[in-house]
């Protein structure tokens, strides 16, 4: 991933409308065109895939309820000027009687529908998993109403994909007979398409879909996880036996009210953790990761030119976001510089979350002075991040917090996910963040009239002739303030 090539992001507003079995939805994004920002979501449970398993169509109310959410997605794109649109529906249409009838009554609202094959499905889902985890090596397990898609991702690329009827509509049939019989059909169904194959067997599972994620939504609420984000939720082999129970305990009305859970995620939930449990036993699954990027940000990555897809997400929407943000002109990537020769030796994942907490250093200013510190935990634990792990998140909110005033305070405890040590050194590299802010007022030329070096015990901030007036008691007192937190001796040199 290129961490370090500066160039001008280009706004741009695109949109996805998903016609999926279960609902209708669209959602608008704004932003560099490789991590773009959510600004519109909508769905409509439409239930286009109810009717399949009767009579093998959709049902005439539901094919109504779904044109006339199309009809406003296609009002609302115009007025909104999406540039680019892309609608794509899947199995629901693709496999009943009447799915080309229902395709050509929605191209009467000016939508250019594409349907997707299964494998094309799957292929869009591993994508999306990739746009968010570039070093994603296992199977996307994309599970929808209709059907289930799996895909192999490694090294930056798709590899063998299919498409089984195993969506969560259908799951309540197949498991009628037991749980035995349901994982020996399984097993029969993915052997018929080479599942598992040649490496395929004891790799992890990215896992896609909003089923999945009501999955680990119950996992978070069980286990009573301090830092309760779904995406990237890491879910060991282990934690399927909890879940298996807890859906066979709880009432469907106690699986209702944990928070963020739907109506027809939390009655689908025995069956989805029947069906993960299968694919864990069936493929040898040492653990799954909840992604929350899938076949509709998939389908904007496929449409991005090689050199954008090289790009880190995370640097880029922490670029996008800090200068939205910033007072002045942004300059966070010279922040980074100018501190970096304090934490030389530290591991590349760290110095990527460094220079992300130095890319949002500004981006706190507007709050009340009182809350700063917690604004800025607040932008690194739950902002719209992608490729970042939960360690990364809360080693971000640490640096922002410490850069905007928090650092003599008790950061909020996070249990054991994050080594102490770690923590220690994200609220050193938001001291020193604090200190360059400080110095400079927030422009950069002051950067380039300055350094700062941690030699022989001593921190050093040395000044150009010229430039010895941006020293006064608030710089000096932040100085020492970082001085001490990296165990060293404040000194302050005039050329």
């Amino acid at each position: 991933m290129a961490l370090l090539r500066s160039s001008r992001q280009t706004v741009h507003r695109s949109a996805v409308i998903d016609i999926g079995s279960n609902s209708v939805r669209i959602v608008v994004y704004e932003g560099p065109a490789r991590a773009p920002a959510v600004i519109f979501n909508e769905k409509v449970a439409a239930g286009l895939g109810r009717g399949l398993s009767t009579d093998g169509r959709i049902a005439p109310e539901d094919a109504e309820r779904g044109l006339l959410a199309l009809r406003r997605y296609a009002l609302l794109a115009r007025h909104m000027e999406v540039q680019d649109l892309q609608c794509v529906a899947t199995a629901a249409v693709r496999d009943a009687e009447n799915g080309p009838a229902f395709i050509a009554a929605a191209a009467d609202s000016g939508l250019a529908i594409r349907l997707l094959s299964g494998e094309e499905e799957a292929e869009a889902a591993g994508y999306g998993v990739l746009s968010a985890i570039p070093d994603a090596h296992g199977i996307a397990v994309d599970l929808g109403g209709g059907s289930l898609e799996l895909a192999e991702v490694a090294h930056g690329k798709v590899g063998r994909r299919a498409s089984f009827p195993l969506g969560v509509l259908r799951l309540p049939a197949l498991r009628k007979d037991g749980e035995q019989a349901f994982e020996r059909a399984i097993r029969k169904m993915l052997k018929a398409s080479g599942w598992p194959g040649e490496g395929l067997v004891g790799l992890p599972l990215y896992l896609v879909g909003g089923s999945w994620r009501a999955l680990s939504r119950l996992d978070l609420e069980l286990t009573k996880d301090p830092l309760a984000v779904l995406d990237q939720h890491i879910l060991p082999r282990g934690a399927l036996r909890r879940l298996l129970r807890a859906t066979r305990r709880l009432s469907f009305d106690e699986l209702r009210a944990i928070p963020g859970m739907a109506s027809n995620r939390a009655a689908a939930l025995p069956d989805a953790a029947a069906l993960l449990s299968a694919l864990v036993n069936i493929l040898d699954v040492p653990e799954m990761t909840v992604s929350s990027s899938g076949l509709r940000e998939g389908l904007l990555y496929q449409s991005l030119d090689q050199d954008t897809r090289a790009q880190d997400p995370l640097i880029v929407a922490a670029e996008f976001e800090g200068r939205r943000l910033a007072r002045f002109a942004p300059h966070g990537r010279a922040i980074a510089d100018w501190i970096a020769p304090l934490f030389a030796g530290e591991s590349p994942a760290d110095s990527r979350v460094r220079l992300a907490a130095s890319l949002l250093s500004d981006v706190a200013w507007s709050a009340n002075p009182d809350f700063r510190a917690e604004r800025g935990t607040e932008i690194g634990l739950h902002g719209n991040w992608r490729s970042i792990d939960i360690p990364g998140r809360i080693l971000l909110a640490r640096a922002l917090y410490a850069g905007f005033g928090g650092a003599d305070a008790e950061f909020p405890a996070m249990g054991s996910l994050v080594a102490p040590d770690r923590l220690a050194r994200a609220r050193q590299w938001g001291l020193a963040i604090r200190l360059a802010q400080r110095l400079t007022g927030g422009v950069e030329a002051p950067l380039k009239a300055s350094g700062i070096t941690l030699v022989d015990g001593k921190l050093r901030l040395c000044l150009d002739a010229g430039w010895h007036h941006l020293a006064g008691e608030s710089v000096e007192r932040r100085l020492r303030i970082l001085a001490q937190a990296l165990d060293a001796k404040p000194e302050l040199t005039l050329l």
